[in-house]
């Protein structure tokens, strides 16, 4: 009976050794040594090779796996033949029945008896999916790894603020080699007025970018765009963060700021930047109750020095004068270039009448000094007009004005005159009041014209565009250029009508050219400060659009950097307004007003038009070239498409070319053109592709 219990018993843990192992996920099998027979398989172990698992019990390997597995696994099993009783552990390739690659690892586990090899454990499993998983790590470390090797910013990963690894542009940067960097502190290496900011970064786990500095090990300072991310990690999350060496774009933006700001020629202060200063002197003034003085200087028949000499001549005696006047001044004192040969000098040490008047006098001394001129003898006189803070006017755009105005009355007087502003010299004011009257009258009865300049593309010749400028019928005068009465109808409060019929007539004109078969390309309109401050824009050009058919996307609107900067809080809701409506958004005369390009990134801008003063110069001017080709490369960064204005030769078609420009327009191309002429234009210019 007790053999009996025991035949059972070994029976019962059979059968529970079975289902133990064939519950497992792995292929399990047991060989006895030296026959490499089978004595025990699970379900698992020998369904993949299409059996039961009695039907593999007393198989040799061989047997069971085959020829060809066997060629291949046969060399794994000598070691523990020849008395090595190690675990040994390979993986092998094999295809499944839809004959798809499967990568399967075995485990052979020595069973030992005595000193002696009694069989082995074989445990199979499929490890395919982990092996692809193993290989695209691979795959993406390896990638990720050449792209830290080849990109120009600095790539730092931390754990809690302790450095694990970075990138060869990291030591670069720093200067420290990896090996000095890893498990140092990363605020180490932050310049002290930027750790707290880096700190409340790392701890809010922040993801946006910003501004900070490094300290080199040199010692020198290295500006910085930080930019972070979480990563997860196997223990703990970590960060990796991506610094961007602002050196070189700090740089470019501080001398393209100077330059946009200073006159070309002279390097002084030009209008933009004047106005700024002597709103900043005003307001120090009116703070202090003391006087300020500014005096409008204009040479006496300077046309004379250009026509009779050269344009060269007269760069060169605008030059030499500006040095003079700069030389002069004290420390209090500002002098500035505003066009052509015009100068405005601020005295802002509370000057009496007296006071200003003998500065003046001083300063026509100074100019009036023989000059030589490529071997010339050159003398010229300078008259000066003067108007006083708070007696004559109380903002910069008066004081100029009235300037401007006393100095109008010095030149009509003779040579050499300085002149007060007085309240007679506002007689003026009636032939204003009959401009008003005609300009509104123009207004009602619709006497404007537009006309179109075509805008080329640089590589392919292509039409890019037009641009819509305005021309006033006037009776008397025939057109009227827009400089003529644009500036005169913002301060009289007409150019909101003047605006809102040019947005419709372009639109209704570009729409007709493209129902003709002509190109349809965007047609390019200005907008004032005033529109976008005064009225609701988005409604005036959905209307035009609606009315006219044009689609939103042929039809750009050009706004000054002034309106963005002057127009108020509304203006970026407007743009905004205007880009989701497919509207293209540029900026005109770009570099004469007060804005920068960092200032453009929030904004929806689409293209920079280069102003006409700085591609004048081209390709003589270094200053101006360098400008143009800062404004170029700086656009390009932010996604903005760049076009230059009034070019008028080809050798500065080649240079804004070889700069990679886009787009450029100006009597190169072609001068403003009627409806008919530009119909014309297209007619002659533009490819019969183009015009389908």
């Amino acid at each position: 009976m007790p053999d009996i219990f025991q035949t059972q018993r070994q029976r019962d843990e059979d059968a529970m050794l079975q289902l133990i192992a064939d519950t497992t996920s792995a292929m399990l099998a047991y060989f006895e040594a030296g026959t490499q027979m089978c004595r025990f398989a699970n379900a698992r172990y020998a369904g993949y090779f299409g059996k039961l698992p009695h039907e593999v019990i007393g198989l040799t390997v061989r047997e069971i796996v085959g020829k060809d597995i066997w060629e291949q696994i046969n060399s794994y099993l000598l070691p523990l033949e020849s008395g090595i009783f190690e675990t040994v552990r390979y993986t092998r390739q094999a295809r499944d029945v839809d004959g798809n690659l499967q990568y399967i690892e075995t485990v052979l586990r020595p069973h030992v008896l005595e000193g002696k090899l009694a069989g082995v454990v074989a445990l199979v499993s499929d490890v395919t999916h982990h092996h692809q998983l193993t290989q695209q790590m691979r795959a993406s470390e390896e990638r990720m790894r050449k792209f830290a090797a080849i990109t120009t910013e600095a790539i730092v990963l931390h754990r809690e603020g302790l450095i694990i690894d970075g990138n060869d542009a990291l030591v670069r940067m720093t200067g420290y080699t990896l090996e000095e960097l890893r498990g140092s502190a990363i605020l180490d290496y932050v310049a002290p007025q930027f750790r707290l900011r880096a700190l409340q970064y790392m701890r809010s786990e922040r993801e946006d970018s910003y501004q900070s500095g490094l300290i080199r090990k040199n010692g020198e300072f290295v500006p910085v765009e930080a930019e972070a991310k979480s990563m997860p990690g196997v223990n703990d999350d970590y960060r990796i963060v991506l610094l961007r060496d602002m050196t070189a774009s700090i740089q470019t933006s501080q001398r393209l700021d100077y330059l946009t700001q200073h006159d070309l020629l002279t390097r002084l202060p030009n209008r933009s930047h004047l106005n700024q200063l002597l709103q900043k002197s005003l307001q120090q003034a009116r703070t202090q109750q003391s006087r300020i003085a500014v005096l409008s200087l204009d040479l006496d028949q300077f046309k004379a020095v250009n026509d009779s000499l050269s344009h060269h001549a007269g760069d060169l005696l605008l030059s030499e004068m500006a040095q003079r006047l700069r030389n002069a001044l004290r420390p209090s004192e500002v002098v500035g270039r505003i066009g052509g040969d015009d100068f405005v000098v601020l005295l802002t040490d509370n000057p009496s009448l007296l006071d200003a008047e003998a500065r003046a006098t001083q300063l026509l001394q100074v100019v009036e000094a023989p000059y030589q001129i490529e071997g010339t003898q050159l003398v010229i006189s300078m008259s000066i007009g003067i108007a006083m803070f708070p007696k004559d006017a109380s903002s910069p755009e008066e004081l100029l004005s009235n300037a401007e105005a006393a100095m109008h009355m010095a030149k009509s007087r003779g040579r050499s005159f300085v002149q007060f502003y007085t309240p007679a010299l506002e007689g003026r004011s009636t032939r204003m009041l009959m401009q008003e009257q005609m300009l509104r009258m123009a207004v009602d009865q619709g006497e404007f014209e537009l006309h179109y300049q075509p805008q080329i593309h640089l590589q392919s010749g292509e039409l890019a565009g037009f641009e819509a400028l305005v021309r006033w019928k006037h009776p008397h005068r025939g057109l009227v250029s827009p400089d003529e009465f644009i500036g005169f109808a913002e301060n009289r409060g007409l150019i909101a009508a003047v605006d809102r019929w040019v947005l419709h007539e372009a639109c209704r004109q570009a729409y007709a050219w493209q129902k003709a078969g002509y190109p349809s390309v965007p047609i390019a309109v200005n907008l004032s400060a005033q529109e976008f401050r005064q009225r609701d824009v988005l409604q005036e050009v959905r209307q035009a659009l609606e009315r006219t058919g044009l689609e939103a996307r042929l039809l750009h609107i050009e706004l000054t950097e002034s309106t963005l900067m002057q127009s108020g809080g509304q203006t970026p809701d407007a743009l905004h307004a205007l880009k989701a409506l497919g509207v293209g958004l540029a900026i005109d005369d770009f570099g004469t007003g007060y804005s920068s390009l960092a200032y453009l990134r929030k904004h929806p801008i689409d293209r920079l038009k280069i102003d006409r003063s700085f591609i004048s110069d081209l390709p003589h001017n270094p200053d101006a070239a360098a400008i143009v080709g800062a404004i170029v490369q700086m656009s390009h960064s932010l996604h903005l498409e760049v076009v230059a204005e009034g070019v008028e030769n080809p050798a500065q078609q080649a240079l804004l070319e070889q700069m990679g420009c886009d787009m450029m327009q100006g009597f190169l191309v072609s001068a403003p053109l009627s409806a008919d002429g530009a119909q014309l234009w297209m007619s002659r210019h533009c490819h019969p592709l183009q015009r389908q």
